[in-house]
């Protein structure tokens, strides 16, 4: 006899953050009846503890900086204090805000769209919730997202220790901290508080940061952050707690030490949340950690009617990847059996700290020309006050194609969408040399590097030898 199910339909989506919202429209839009569960309909992690809230903390401790550097431009700020507690409540109120907005788009969708339930897989293509109903859908997207774990190193410090899932609740600014991993989220926020007036200390096992093997470019790194904190790498670290204070015991390089500090901030990173959803009685295959296999083109689990999307996939955990892996899944699933392939993405983060360090496209590598552009006498950069960094570019040695970038630099977010462009277009140096760069600015600051990749591309042809003050 043939189960009855209570609810039908063409796609269900689990998950409603950034990835999730995108699969649900896309399937939408391509006319398929869609099912959107979600426990909470809380908003997307970037509103509510991810993205916003700390780009706020980051504001503040910009507008700090900028205050005790005032003396560089003839400004006095007799006496820079921090008041925590307005620090702290700023950033909540405007990330509640953001999450509120997130909130109001779930009102776009169709009645009957959105079903507030935890769901469970029993069978390929059948769902259970946890209110007592059971669902049968054509196919279905996982984009259950990522959640912070706290390893076992740094369990049962009770409510001194952090993810950033909880750190914006705090209600003052700690006196010190200690920051567990050097990813993107722990290299933001402990700079961030560290230039609000917290001492920070941050630990990694890794001897580098930010992804980057330079050892130039690396060093360039470390010296800047370290003049906000005390950076302990390659080192393997634990903690316990000793009536209010953590203290963090480290070692590595041949010794050891210890640290007391007020709180502890663990940004170790995000798995996949698949707790509770039996994705062993879904019929796919999944990797040694849990994570189901898919195809990066279309996001189709082997040649089942699943697919995966945002931080569930565990690959590129970056917004817009989210939202474009999303829509991908949302199209396919709605169009299953028939699935298209979809080119992705050229590669692109970036990390927010003080000066933005940001990558774009292919890693340099000795099969590349690898061009440099120091920012530390360049001119727009020396008239703010932020000369400091380097980029780098990454070209192809047959006719100086642009191929990847890595900048370290005042301005990187902003110039690092112009790379991104330019990599899409399949520009050459030359061909970014042939368009306009404003005086005075710090795109300019490219010049030099664009200049060396033709100087050594015998096909470049004529190009622009120019060197005005800053470029």
């Amino acid at each position: 006899m043939a189960q009855i199910f209570d609810l039908s339909c063409d796609v269900a989506v689990i998950g409603a953050g950034t990835a999730g919202l995108g699969a649900a429209r896309r399937a939408l839009r391509e006319g398929a009846k869609v099912l959107l569960i979600d426990d909470k309909f809380a908003g997307t992690m970037c509103a509510n503890v991810g993205c916003m809230p700390s780009k706020l903390l980051i504001a503040a401790s910009k507008a700090a900086d900028h205050a005790r550097r005032g003396a560089l431009f003839g400004v006095r700020v007799s006496d820079v204090s921090i008041d925590g507690k307005a620090v702290m409540q700023r950033v909540r109120d405007e990330r509640d805000r953001f999450a509120a907005s997130t909130r109001k788009s779930f009102e776009d969708f169709p009645e009957g769209t959105l079903i507030k339930a935890r769901a469970r897989f029993t069978a390929p293509g059948e769902l259970a919730l946890d209110d007592g109903r059971t669902i049968k859908a054509k196919a279905i997207v996982v984009a259950t997202g990522g959640t912070p774990k706290i390893p076992e190193a740094f369990s049962g410090l009770g409510d001194l220790c952090f993810t950033h899932e909880t750190i914006f609740e705090l209600p003052d600014l700690p006196k010190s901290m200690a920051v567990i991993g050097a990813g993107p989220i722990g290299l933001e926020l402990a700079q961030a508080f560290a230039r609000l007036g917290v001492k920070v200390s941050l630990f990694d096992d890794s001897e580098t940061l930010g992804g980057v093997d330079d050892p130039h470019l690396q060093a360039m790194i470390q010296d800047t952050l370290s003049e906000d904190m005390m950076l302990c790498l390659g080192v393997t670290s634990r903690a316990h707690r000793n009536n209010d204070q953590i203290v963090v015991t480290y070692e590595g390089k041949g010794h050891s030490a210890s640290e007391s500090v007020d709180i502890l901030l663990v940004a170790t990173g995000r798995p996949p949340q698949f707790d509770g959803l039996d994705l062993e009685k879904a019929g796919i295959a999944c990797d040694d950690k849990g994570t189901p296999l898919y195809d990066q083109q279309t996001m189709q689990c082997g040649t089942a009617p699943i697919f995966l999307a945002g931080d569930a996939a565990a690959d590129r955990p970056i917004l817009h990847e989210a939202s474009a892996e999303g829509s991908i899944a949302g199209r396919n699933a709605a169009t299953f059996p028939k699935v298209t392939p979809t080119q992705r993405m050229i590669p692109f983060s970036m990390v927010f700290s003080q000066p933005v360090l940001a990558r774009i496209g292919e890693e340099p590598s000795n099969d590349h020309i690898i061009a440099r552009a120091s920012y530390g006498d360049q001119g727009r950069a020396k008239v703010d006050g932020e000369a400091i960094g380097e980029v780098q570019i990454v070209a192809d040695p047959s006719d100086g194609r642009l191929l990847g970038a890595i900048l370290f630099c005042p301005g990187a977010e902003h110039m690092a969408h112009l790379f991104v462009a330019a990599i899409s277009a399949g520009l050459t140096a030359s061909q970014m040399l042939s368009h306009p760069f404003y005086h005075p600015t710090l795109e300019e600051g490219l010049k030099p590097a664009l200049r060396e990749i033709c100087s050594r591309v015998p096909s470049s042809g004529d190009y622009d030898r120019t060197s005005a003050p800053g470029g």
